[in-house]
């Protein structure tokens, strides 16, 4: 009987309702993303933009709505691809694209707005062209200047930190 009493001061049902809160803001942002990925066809169908190679047209913090059809992928398109080896999504423009005649399948060749030169030197050792594999998505909107707390979080780790640690915070001691 000692025991239960103990069990009852401690309030441990107000704390696992925050733990259960917790799980479903968690399980709901992943079932918003995945939603996201299955009407947009892509596998990140949000990306921030990191650089100023896009400027004036898009700026460093702006975030784009992707999506993806079975549509060629034409020249004056921008598009954000990814080539073997590296990590980060690129968002550019294509420049050229072209069917070859003997597979169909559409070779593209892409560059930033703000760059002097074709995308050639980003791509993979050898290859000259992105093959639709290596493009995530097309762009249909964008939000200006939104993305630039992820930019600030992955520069700064410790904003990153400090804002998990604040946002636990705020849950373990919320009244409801």
């Amino acid at each position: 009987m000692d025991r239960i009493k103990f069990l009852g001061d401690v309030k441990i049902r107000p704390a696992l309702i925050q733990l259960l809160n917790l799980g479903m803001i968690i399980s709901s942002a992943l079932i918003i993303w995945k939603g996201l990925m299955c009407i947009t066809g892509c596998e990140s169908p949000v990306v921030v933009v990191l650089t100023g190679s896009m400027e004036p047209g898009f700026k460093r913090g702006d975030i784009l709505f992707l999506h993806m059809n079975k549509e060629p992928i034409r020249a004056g398109e921008i598009v954000v691809y990814n080539v073997d080896g590296r990590d980060i999504p690129i968002v550019h423009r294509v420049i050229k694209a072209h069917e070859r005649r003997d597979t169909g399948e559409i070779d593209i060749l892409t560059k930033g707005d703000n760059n002097p030169v074709d995308d050639i030197s980003l791509y993979s050792g050898g290859q000259l062209w992105l093959n639709r594999h290596h493009i995530i998505g097309r762009a249909i909107g964008y939000l200006p200047y939104v993305g630039y707390l992820t930019i600030i979080m992955t520069e700064m780790p410790i904003v990153k930190h400090l804002l998990i640690v604040v946002l636990a915070l705020l849950v373990i001691t919320s009244k409801e």
